[in-house]
């Protein structure tokens, strides 16, 4: 966004707010260029286009007896449910950060050239997340991990931190934050690397935020809003991998249906646009919309975990067997 900003307007503080045709299509060209690059890379790249799904279904299960070979991939309940999980998800994420600057001007008479730093800090909680659950997929000792996740969410909110002060942000209000970020680390650390536990774990934080945003008042309101963010951040992964386990030669077709519910974006922010109206919620008790989400991520956690088990699939076992990680 920062990038985005000063190509257009010459700034990123937001002192200059007008802008010409011109200035707004290039760099929107230059990016869609950079797809295309990135496109043409990938088609003559290494990567396999093809992998013998069933072979891993196998290998996922705990005996090759326990496979469940469907007809459609819509067949499998781990997806369907994965399916309007993903449409949630991707839901609370957006609504969540499209809402936090209307609930600022109403509530904080915060001025609209001000609330840019805390919506930059919602989606760097995604960032702070995503980098403190990354660890587990290093290739380093047990004591190394668990510095390292400590570590590394704080070295992502300093680049918050920096790039805000770039910007000419005042960024004292932010370092308050970081006792928050501590809650993430602990989560991280109880789910152990498995994705059902990890989803679950993060849903009902979620949820507690939201009610903490919702009943509080003021800053710690906001806070609590934001950190739905760090919450948020690793749910992708961890939904996308319960819905297409087990799924074999329908995997590809199962990961497509997935990508589809993306959509969830646009419909659960109009949703609470609309309960926001002050003839209805109101902005803060909009955010309830957000509670019933998580809680429905939630219940998918607890309820996907018995349907893989059933296919063979245990990542509890999994979990012990290997010491734990991401």
């Amino acid at each position: 966004p920062l990038i985005v900003s000063f190509a257009i307007f010459g700034s990123v503080t937001g002192g200059n707010t007008t802008a010409d045709i011109q200035s707004i299509k290039t760099p929107y060209l230059i990016l869609g260029l950079a797809f295309v690059i990135v496109a043409v890379i990938f088609r003559f790249s290494s990567v396999p286009s093809k992998i013998a799904l069933d072979k891993v279904a196998n290998e996922e299960a705990s005996s090759a007896s326990k496979v469940a070979h469907r007809s459609s991939p819509l067949k499998y309940p781990q997806l369907v449910l994965g399916m309007l999980g993903i449409f949630i998800y991707v839901g609370v994420e957006v609504s969540t950060a499209a809402n936090l600057p209307e609930f600022m001007k109403e509530h904080l008479q915060t001025p609209t050239d001000k609330i840019a730093p805390y919506v930059s800090l919602y989606w760097a909680s995604l960032m702070i997340g995503r980098w403190t659950a990354s660890v587990g997929a290093f290739d380093i000792s047990k004591g190394a991990k668990q510095i390292l996740r400590f570590l590394m969410p704080y070295i992502a909110f300093g680049v918050f931190i920096l790039v805000n002060t770039i910007a000419n942000h005042d960024v004292t209000p932010f370092y308050i934050y970081a006792a928050v970020i501590l809650v993430i680390i602990i989560g991280d650390i109880l789910s152990k690397g498995n994705p059902a536990r990890q989803l679950l774990i993060f849903s009902l934080l979620g949820i507690t935020a939201l009610m903490i945003g919702i009943l509080a008042d003021g800053m710690t309101s906001v806070y609590a809003f934001i950190s739905v963010g760090l919450f948020c951040s690793t749910l992708w992964p961890c939904i996308f991998t319960l819905a297409i386990a087990g799924l074999g030669k329908h995997t590809n077709e199962g990961a497509s249906f997935l990508i589809m519910m993306i959509m969830g974006g646009g419909v659960i922010s109009v949703a609470q646009g609309l309960l926001a109206s002050n003839d209805l919620l109101g902005i803060q008790w909009s955010y309830i919309i957000g509670v019933l989400c998580f809680a429905y991520l939630a219940f998918y956690a607890w309820k996907v975990k018995g349907i893989l088990k059933n296919q063979g699939i245990d990542y509890d076992a999994e979990v012990s067997v290997s010491g734990g990680g991401h």
